[in-house]
């Protein structure tokens, strides 16, 4: 049963940092490409960042850029997004996705609130 859980998230005020970490099971981590999205209030999903399947390198959106890090741990099975310089436009739940035998996989989410 391939499974998702993210969890980091919380209360930070502008221009502070927090790193959510996106835990896997159920399938080979280490072979996967694997997302971070985010869903504001009100609003629709957007990709945040990405490892593709067979490339390490990391990819942006250009709202991201400079700011977040996305990293991966293939020991632990875990996926990591780096956040610093926090904006209020940052906040949303934060999720996890991989396509695991052409199924999209997401996580439950966590939740991002950028506020004094």
């Amino acid at each position: 049963d391939v499974q998702l859980q993210a969890s980091g998230g919380g209360l930070v005020q502008p221009g502070g940092s927090l790193r959510l970490s996106c835990t896997a099971s159920g399938f080979a981590f280490r072979n996967y490409g694997m997302s971070w999205f985010r869903q504001a209030p009100g609003k629709g999903p957007e990709w945040v960042s990405r490892f593709r399947g067979g490339d390490n390198s990391p990819y942006y959106a250009d709202s991201v850029k400079g700011r977040f890090t996305i990293s991966r741990d293939n020991a632990k099975n875990t996926l990591y997004l780096q956040m610093n310089s926090l904006k209020p436009e940052d906040t949303a739940l934060y999720y996890c996705v991989t396509t695991v035998g052409g199924d999209k996989v997401r996580g439950q989410g966590t939740l991002v609130t950028v506020s004094s």
